[in-house]
């Protein structure tokens, strides 16, 4: 590394660990935003330049790629070392729960509303070290209590469950209706 180069990492008074990877993300996912702005956006005949549909996510997405990458440019480290995995590993968790609900999404429409907000919320409680039989029911009364609010309470319509087509008829209806 040059002398210049680390003369500037160590006059660098923020964080290091995590910002390749911030810059190298940002940067990735902003360009392919930018290249689906043609099929996501159109441009509409007869309006003014400044009211088009295309314009303003088009200037803020080069924006992004150009903030971004003058921001991976000018970064005073661009490799990778172990506080970067452990920056990584930071990032994952979090983005875990992203995932425990995207997958509680997905199968609502297949399992249920109040089946998979029982098994969502005993999955989390017990992910979470809450794993004694208290927290446990509590878990699943505070499932119940949301899905008789959403369902009953709020008219929320969230469909039922694919699963609930092989229940007899009147019980069938009331789960579509209720659960």
């Amino acid at each position: 590394m040059s002398k210049d180069r680390s003369e500037e990492i160590r006059r660098f008074e923020g964080p290091l660990r995590g910002q390749a990877l911030f810059a190298i993300v940002f940067l990735v996912a902003s360009t392919l935003l930018l290249s689906q702005i043609g099929s996501e956006t159109k441009w509409a005949k007869g309006t003014q330049f400044f009211a088009q549909p295309r314009f303003w996510p088009a200037v803020s997405l080069v924006g992004m790629v150009l903030f971004g990458g003058l921001h991976l440019w000018k970064l005073p480290r661009r490799g990778f070392q172990r506080v970067d995995v452990t920056e990584w590993k930071t990032w994952f968790f979090a983005i875990e729960y992203v995932l425990w609900f995207l997958t509680y999404v997905l199968l609502v429409p297949i399992l249920g509303y109040l089946p998979m907000t029982i098994a969502l919320m005993l999955a989390l409680c017990y992910r979470l070290g809450y794993r004694t039989r208290l927290m446990l029911w509590v878990a699943v009364v505070f499932a119940v209590a949301v899905v008789v609010l959403f369902k009953s309470f709020l008219s929320v319509n969230i469909p039922g469950g694919a699963i609930y087509e092989y229940l007899p008829g009147a019980l069938r209806s009331f789960f579509i209706l209720n659960l």
